[in-house]
């Protein structure tokens, strides 16, 4: 079992920056960031293994930046230039055994999420 709590959400301007963490209570194979705006399906952001390897959607290359501190178990995302359209709930999720694309179904462990605001 892996509880993983985010913090760092907001409420920021367009153009603006945040910074995303998720506290894992264990090590894990892979992690990864989603965000579900309201009415709309969980999305992938970035993910992350153990190796380092990472992967964005293509809306948050250039802009957003998904790295890892194995020994805390943390996970980051930094957001800069953010938009409107950035705004949903920001979840965290792992998996212990595999690290597969960017689907909801591909990661066991989730977070509450961190809620990210931008406003225009």
């Amino acid at each position: 079992q892996v509880q993983l709590e985010e913090s760092g959400g907001g409420s920021v301007q367009a153009g603006g920056s945040l910074r995303l963490s998720c506290a894992a209570s264990t090590s894990t194979y892979c992690m990864a960031w989603f965000r579900q705006a309201s009415g709309n399906r969980r999305e992938g952001v970035a993910v992350i293994d153990s190796d380092g390897i990472i992967s964005y959607t293509d809306s948050v290359k250039g802009r957003f930046t998904i790295s890892q501190d194995n020994a805390s178990n943390t996970l980051y995302l930094q957001m800069n230039s953010l938009k409107f359209e950035d705004t949903a709930m920001y979840y965290c999720a792992a998996d212990l055994s595999r690290c597969g694309t960017l689907y909801p179904q591909n990661f066991a462990y989730w977070g509450q999420g961190t809620q990210v605001t931008i406003s225009s």
